[in-house]
């Protein structure tokens, strides 16, 4: 299998699309009692993207998960965000959720979230309640990820791990929940077509996996 090759520079591949044809999610989805009861009685749905496509790397396949952290501000839900270190071997530079490999000893994909959320950015268990998760995301780099998702009680303190984390932001959950600010890039690199969706915000550049996540969650809220 050849392997996909790498996209280097996000930002210089051409804007394929926009897609401001498709409605936002309406703003009484976005509020905790509502997120709760989906996730209680989710609806029958398909993740728009199951993963990111062949891998550009020979590795065998690895469980990981993620945390969405959806804290809750006095002017609604904001998702808190990574950027990771530059010197890192996978997704180097890029806007991530925290989160990473499952562990041998983690019970489940919840723990290994907490736990990589608590190593990552030192966010204490006692802010986040857990509301659910979303299917399976495949990196190019060969982790299957574990969405999971849960509300963050504010007031917390952070300590970022710098080695992993340069910085920790928040995004507000109703403008990545808008199809509007979801752009659409392709290109041919080594005769392989790659395509990916981006979440330009305030000059952070959010897209590959955690972008597609984020698509994968507004369908989930959509359907």
């Amino acid at each position: 299998m050849t392997p996909v090759p790498r996209i280097i520079d996000p930002h210089a591949i051409p804007v394929a699309g926009i897609d401001d044809h498709l409605p936002p999610v309406a703003s009484e989805w976005l509020v905790p009692p509502a997120l709760r009861r989906r996730f209680e009685a989710p609806p029958v749905w398909t993740p728009e993207i199951p993963g990111d496509g062949r891998h550009f790397v020979e590795r065998a396949p690895r469980a990981a998960s993620v945390l969405v952290p959806l804290v809750m501000r006095d002017d609604g839900l904001h998702v808190l965000l990574t950027q990771r270190t530059a010197h890192l071997r996978d997704h180097a530079g890029q806007i991530s959720f925290p989160g990473g490999a499952v562990e041998a000893h983690d019970e489940d994909a919840v723990a290994t979230a907490l736990r990589e959320t608590e190593e990552e950015i030192g966010l204490a268990r006692s802010h986040i309640e857990v509301i659910g998760s979303l299917p399976h995301y495949t990196t190019v780099t060969s982790y299957v990820v574990t969405p999971v998702v849960a509300l963050v009680q504010p007031g917390f303190s952070l300590a970022l791990d710098s080695f992993e984390v340069a910085e920790a932001f928040e995004v507000p959950l109703d403008f990545l929940m808008t199809p509007a600010n979801h752009r659409r890039h392709q290109v041919e690199i080594a005769g392989q077509q790659r395509q990916f969706l981006s979440m330009p915000w305030r000059g952070y550049f959010i897209w590959g996996a955690t972008a597609a996540m984020l698509r994968n969650f507004y369908r989930f809220l959509s359907a």
